[in-house]
Parts: C-alpha cells; sequence; structure tokens
C-alpha cells in the first residue's frame, strides 16, 4: 500500500507526512491528509473491522500510518448512537439518533483528533505541543500529552473557558497561559510559537487531528448498518464537520456504504461567520470579531477551517444556519430530560438545529436523522445550574415534603 501524503486542499501540492507543516507553502491554504485507497479490499476491510471493538484504532488501515509500537490511546471511540425514542415521538421522527461523543475519555469528540495527533508526535520526535483553546481541546491535549511524556502548554481565552474543561487542563499539567483576548487571539499566538519557538500545533489546523475525527463518520456507519441521511452537528472551528464528510466520502469511495448523508452545520446566533456566508451565498467568511454565545465550545468568530467547512457541507448538499442561545439551552434542557442525556450548551445546537429544521419543514421527518453531541454537560456546570430551576429549601419534616408534592 502506498503512503499517505499532506495535500493542500486549493492548489494540490503535495507534501511528505514526515513534514511539520500546517499550512501550504504554496499558496497557505490548510493540508488535508489523503490516504492511499485505491487498492482497498472492501471485503476484507469489512471483515478485519468487524473482528475488533468499536473504537478509533479499529479503524487504523484508513488512518495515518506511524513507526510507533502502538498508538498513544486511551480506547477512544466506541460511542453510543443513542436511539432517542421519546424526543423522536415529541419531535415526530421515527429514527432519530444522538451520537454522544461526550463519552469518549476527556468527555469530548476532541479525543478523537488528540490520539492520532499525540501519535503522530512522538512518531516525529516532537518534545513540546501546544494549542489555543476554548476548552475541550485543552483537556484533551494535556491529558494525552501527559500519557505520552509530553510538555503540553494551552493558550486560552482570559475568562472565557467553563471551568469544568479548565480544571481538566490544570489537573492534567498543562502550562495553561490564559491569554488577554478571544479564542483568535489565542490561535495566531500559537502559530507564531510553532514558527519561533517550535512547538507542535495540535489544532485542528493540524492535518492529522481531523483523521481521527473522522472516525466517527465510520462508527455511525457501522452502527446502523449503513449511512444516515442527514446528519445535524455543531460548528466552531469547523473541523468536526469536515472530518465527518471525510470519513463518509472514503466510506463511500471504498464501497462499504452507499451513499452520504446531507450535512447541517449549526452554529450559535453570536458567533456565525460560516453560517453567514451560506446565508448570503458567498464562498468566503466574514470574521465576526467579538463572537458571543453560551455555548462556548463554538465561540470563534475567525474559524480556522471555514474553507475545508463549507466544501464538506455543500458537496453533501447540505447547508449551514444559526440558533439562539435561548434555543440552545431549551434543547439541552430537552435532550436531558427525555433521553436522560447530559449534554453540553454546544452539543445541544445541533438538537436546537433539529427542532428548526422540523419547524421550517426543511427535513423530512420520515428520514434517518443522527445529531452529534459533541461533549457532555459536566464540562460547564455553571451554565447548567444557571439555566435550571434552583433547589428548594425545605424544613427536614414530611409535612413539608407533603407540601411540595401537592403542587
Amino acid at each position: 500500500m502506498k503512503d499517505e501524503v499532506l495535500r493542500c486542499i486549493e492548489c494540490g501540492k503535495e507534501y511528505s507526512k514526515n513534514e511539520i507543516l500546517y499550512s501550504c507553502q504554496s499558496c497557505g491554504n490548510l493540508l488535508e491528509v489523503v490516504i492511499p485507497l485505491e487498492d482497498v479490499d472492501p471485503v476484507e476491510l469489512r471483515k478485519k473491522f468487524d473482528s475488533r471493538p468499536l473504537s478509533v484504532w479499529r479503524y487504523h488501515e484508513l488512518l495515518p500510518r506511524m513507526r510507533l509500537s502502538s498508538p498513544i490511546s486511551m480506547n477512544e471511540g466506541g460511542t453510543p448512537l443513542h436511539y432517542c425514542v421519546n424526543l423522536g415521538r415529541q419531535l415526530g421522527i421515527d429514527e432519530l439518533y444522538i451520537k454522544f461523543d461526550g463519552m469518549n475519555p476527556t468527555g469530548s469528540f476532541k479525543d478523537r483528533g488528540m490520539t492520532v495527533g499525540i501519535s503522530k508526535a512522538l512518531d516525529l520526535g516532537v518534545k513540546n505541543v501546544v494549542c489555543a483553546s476554548t476548552g475541550n481541546t485543552s483537556a484533551s491535549l494535556a491529558a494525552y500529552a501527559g500519557l505520552a511524556g509530553l510538555k503540553c502548554i494551552v493558550m486560552i481565552p482570559s475568562g472565557q473557558i467553563a471551568l469544568g474543561k479548565l480544571s481538566q487542563a490544570m489537573m492534567h499539567g498543562a502550562i495553561v497561559l490564559a491569554v488577554k483576548g478571544n479564542f483568535d487571539d489565542a490561535l495566531d499566538l500559537v502559530v507564531k510559537s510553532s514558527k519561533e519557538l517550535g512547538l507542535y500545533i495540535l489544532n485542528s489546523i493540524n492535518p492529522f487531528r481531523p483523521e481521527g475525527q473522522k472516525t466517527a463518520a465510520f462508527e455511525i456507519c457501522d452502527q446502523l448498518k449503513g449511512a444516515p441521511d442527514s446528519l445535524i452537528i455543531p460548528v466552531g472551528n469547523g473541523g468536526n464537520s469536515a472530518a465527518y464528510w471525510k470519513g463518509f466520502s472514503e466510506y463511500g469511495m471504498i464501497g462499504l456504504i452507499d451513499g452520504a448523508p446531507r450535512i447541517f452545520g449549526i452554529q450559535a446566533e453570536g458567533a456565525a461567520p460560516i453560517a453567514k456566508a451560506f446565508e448570503k451565498g458567498v464562498e468566503k467568511i466574514e470574521p465576526i470579531k467579538n463572537p458571543e454565545t453560551v455555548a462556548t465550545a463554538i465561540k470563534i468568530g475567525n474559524p480556522a477551517n471555514w474553507k475545508k467547512t463549507i466544501r464538506a457541507i455543500k458537496n453533501s448538499k447540505g447547508t449551514s444556519f444559526t440558533v439562539t442561545d435561548e434555543e440552545i439551552i431549551s434543547a439541552q434542557k430537552l435532550v436531558a430530560r427525555t433521553e436522560g442525556l447530559f449534554i453540553e450548551p454546544a452539543a445541544a445546537s445541533s438538537v436546537a438545529g433539529l427542532i428548526k429544521l422540523i419547524g421550517n419543514e426543511k427535513i423530512d421527518r420520515n428520514e434517518r436523522i443522527v445529531c452529534v453531541a459533541t461533549g457532555h454537560g459536566l464540562k460547564d456546570p455553571d451554565s447548567a445550574i444557571r439555566a435550571s430551576e434552583k433547589a428548594i429549601e425545605i424544613e427536614p419534616s414530611i409535612d413539608a415534603l407533603r407540601r411540595i408534592l401537592s403542587k
């Protein structure tokens, strides 16, 4: 089998997989890993996959090859595809599922990409890794860097990160730097640190990160025994939606599925440069200087992966649109109270998007629909407490309890 290469998404220039690059040296656009698929036998591959437990590395034939004896892994992936009986009934949908990636080791989908990214870091011989983060990336990178024995630096926008996520990065031993600015300012500093200080970037501009994230698409197809009709996914920096499309596309190219879902990319109203590009019918985003939303994981005004994301959504024949913070919190409560799943606000944006699609009659209720829940609700307990009914203080007596129950 041929080796994978790094290829520019715009001009097509190719680079060795062993070069430390995040963008094309000719035109400046992002790179992607191209896995050679022309000689893959779908029957043999299907047998191999089915013989292994569901996980990211179950699909190692479709992931970058490395010289390591084994990857840096915590058995990430293999997350539930939850069949939503109650929520589906309430919305009038027969086949509604939530892919709950909050069940990954550090509580978010980021672990899928980080197991590949950190393994590649070791493969390349780097010692220091860095990321900018609104929370989940920092938690994941800190955990996997600790497992790999690498020095980890995470840069967060000062005062704009959920405490559940910040506590993880700190506990795992990362050097946490609170940057005076937003996520985009932090990412700009990360990129400069790579050029001037040699730090290895593990944001999604690293082309190896999405390779791990695409396995969620493989899993959904294996869990459903085929592709869904529609996939509804939160969009912040944009890497995950593009990774999903790459996964569905590769499974289709090999012949393991027929067809692929439309992708609906959901952004919070106060942080929606990609959705606004779709609304205007243009191919380029206008960055938002000061994004604002309760869904901190997707609070990004200048997404680095915007070009990949727009192309992925368009190629899927889908679209991107916004939901309000109120719709996000309402959806978060609805999922918790009908399906027993505690998902963070950013994750709930996919369900809020589905509700909007249903209300506008933009999606067929007879479709097989998957909403992606990217992170666990315990990532941001403060926002959950603020949005919920307050605890009722009572005297320690049966009469007091009886009065409450009678209301």
